[in-house]
Parts: C-alpha cells; sequence; structure tokens
C-alpha cells in the first residue's frame, strides 16, 4: 500500500512533468537521458522519472522523495551562495520549525561529537563535503551537499571541563530559494541522519 508521503511526491512529480522546465536538468543541476534526470541527493545516486524517485539502491524514507520532489518543483538557474551562512532560525517563517530542527538536525549528532570527527572524510566523500571557512572552525567543522545547490555548515564544540559538547548547524546564505522553509528543517534532520548512518549511529 503506498503510503501518504509517497502520494504527495507523486503529485509533486505529476505537477513537475505535467509543464516540464526546458532548463530542469541545468538548474537542478543533473545529467538528462530524456524524461529521467539523474544526480546525487543525500548521498545516494538519485534517478527521477515521471513515475518515481529512486535512490541509491531504494529502501530509502519516502519523505526523502517529497523533499527532492520540492527541490525539482523549485529549481531555479542561480547559483548556490555560500556565505554568509545562515541559521535556520533567520528564515522568514521558520520558527514554527526552529525547535523540531534544534532536535533532530544538531542536537540528535552532540552525543557522537567523537565519532564523527573520526569519520570527517568518509562523510564529506559520501555527501559531496568540503573543508568549512576557516572562521566556522569551531573544534572541528566541515560543508556537505545534501541536495546539489543546498549546503550545510555543521560545526562541533567537543565537551570539556566547562561547557558541554554542541553542534550547530548552519545553511548556505540562498538555500530558501530552492525549497519551501519546512522542507529546508527536514533536509537538516535527514543529512543528520545520514551522517548517523555514516557513522554507525
Amino acid at each position: 500500500m503506498i503510503d501518504n508521503y509517497a502520494k504527495i511526491a507523486k503529485a509533486n512529480l505529476e505537477k513537475l512533468y505535467r509543464s516540464l522546465p526546458a532548463d530542469l536538468a541545468e538548474n537542478l543541476p543533473a545529467r538528462q537521458n530524456g524524461n529521467q534526470f539523474v544526480f546525487k541527493a543525500f548521498g545516494e545516486i538519485c534517478t527521477m522519472t515521471p513515475e518515481a524517485i529512486k535512490l541509491g539502491d531504494g529502501g530509502h524514507p519516502t519523505a526523502l522523495e517529497i523533499l527532492i520532489s520540492l527541490y525539482a518543483l523549485n529549481a531555479k538557474p542561480d547559483p548556490p551562495v555560500l556565505q554568509p551562512f545562515k541559521s535556520y532560525k533567520d528564515f522568514p517563517d521558520s520558527m514554527p520549525y526552529v525547535a523540531a530542527f534544534t532536535s533532530h538536525a544538531e542536537q540528535l549528532l552532540v552525543p557522537h561529537v567523537n565519532a564523527i570527527d573520526a569519520s570527517i572524510s568518509r562523510i564529506k566523500e559520501v555527501l559531496n563535503g568540503a573543508e568549512a571557512p576557516a572562521e566556522m572552525s569551531g573544534d572541528f567543522s566541515f560543508l556537505v551537499y545534501p541536495l546539489p545547490k543546498i549546503a550545510l555548515c555543521y560545526i562541533f564544540y567537543e565537551a570539556d571541563e566547562d561547557f558541554p559538547a554542541s553542534c550547530t548547524c548552519l545553511f548556505s546564505n540562498n538555500a530558501g530559494l530552492f525549497l519551501p522553509v519546512d522542507a529546508l528543517a527536514d533536509v537538516g534532520e535527514y543529512t543528520s541522519r545520514k551522517i548517523m548512518e555514516i557513522i554507525g549511529g
């Protein structure tokens, strides 16, 4: 039986393909073969067709299909702008989702700071990552790209005698161009879940 998330994703695909933008491949960006688009999303090869969105070998949460279909519906020619990075709460109309974002995207990772530090190379390899700008360093930090035009900057502080460990997740400056604000919160959550998967948490 198809679940509600899958129904929403399917409706989004139908809307997208009903009037498929001629420049969609360039705007995602993706490799196009007829009506099939292939790009990397949430650390997996994503294949989007009128019938379905497939990530890797399958078995992914259907909520990811909604996020990817929304990303395709919101595809624009604008390039991603990284800096200045933005806190989730600084996006307009984000207030109803801030507590969930803090819990599911940031606090989720705090107990695993040491394991994340030991796995940075693998995390960046899977999630199209890069070094964070020097001024975003913390005790350690990195950039990842869960979607081609949306970057997240994770900044970690390890626990010491005065302060507990912490995690801050910031968005590339114009991430709000490419997804609605509630979907951006979900991007943070599912990227952090992917990090947990990578470290074996």
